[in-house]
């Protein structure tokens, strides 16, 4: 990969001549999302960007525009992968949805981030909104199928940006642990001793953080979808 510097070294006038691929918007969305992957959506700048194509930063803004440009093409590239269920209820299609959802945006961190804060910035977005809608509608949720999706959808991009924030924070990751771990013995304070336990058993396992985020992210959905289970027996007078 080009270092910073070539990106001011002057280039032979012919792309061709130097061996270089083509510029394309294509090719400058590809390399995004690969720094992406490597250093989070937003731990990348512009110039790192446009060495990574071998070109000066006027090029990039030239195929697709400033960084929230290739930004948004990166996301679109990432909701794109999401894979939409096939009919079935509403909510193991849910289950299946947010349960897959969460590798993929695991995959380029700081994108769950952005689906959280500003939803359907990006049209591959906007199609599993409607698809979603749809199924709760038929469900019987009515008016309510809007705001019960963007809660499903929302919470579930939280989830993932929080294991995105803690990973990026190790050292604070592992002082909170440790202060959780000193209460596991506390017997006036039985509550928080039941979670240092919980916390320091999790941190001796090999393995046992990513172990807990699977677990949490599993829980957390189930009992978010129980609760919209619930109102829809509130909504159908079967809950009154």
């Amino acid at each position: 990969m080009p270092t910073y510097a070539s990106v001011d070294k002057p280039r032979p006038r012919s792309r061709d001549a130097a061996g270089l691929p083509a510029v394309t918007a294509e090719r400058i969305v590809d390399e995004a999302l690969a720094l992406t992957r490597e250093l989070g959506l937003e731990n990348w700048t512009l110039r790192q960007l446009a060495g990574a194509v071998s070109a000066y930063p006027a090029v990039v803004y030239h195929h697709v525009g400033d960084r929230e440009a290739v930004v948004a093409g990166v996301i679109e590239r990432v909701v794109a992968e999401f894979a939409l269920p096939e009919p079935k209820d509403w909510r193991s299609w849910f289950e299946e949805l947010l349960m897959g959802m969460r590798p993929v945006l695991r995959a380029a961190p700081g994108v769950a981030r952005r689906l959280a804060l500003y939803g359907p910035i990006v049209a591959s977005a906007r199609s599993v909104i409607d698809r979603g809608v749809r199924v709760l509608d038929a469900a019987g949720f009515g008016k309510e199928s809007v705001l019960v999706c963007n809660v499903l959808l929302t919470q579930a991009c939280q989830f993932v940006a929080l294991e995105d924030d803690r990973e990026h924070s190790p050292r604070l990751r592992a002082e909170a642990a440790a202060v959780f771990s000193s209460y596991r013995d506390r017997e006036d304070m039985p509550g928080l001793a039941a979670t240092g336990r919980f916390v320091y058993e999790m941190t001796q396992r090999p393995g046992g953080v990513e172990a807990y985020y699977d677990e949490f992210s599993t829980f957390a959905i189930a009992r978010i979808l129980d609760g919209v289970a619930a109102r829809l027996t509130v909504l159908s007078g079967t809950g009154r």
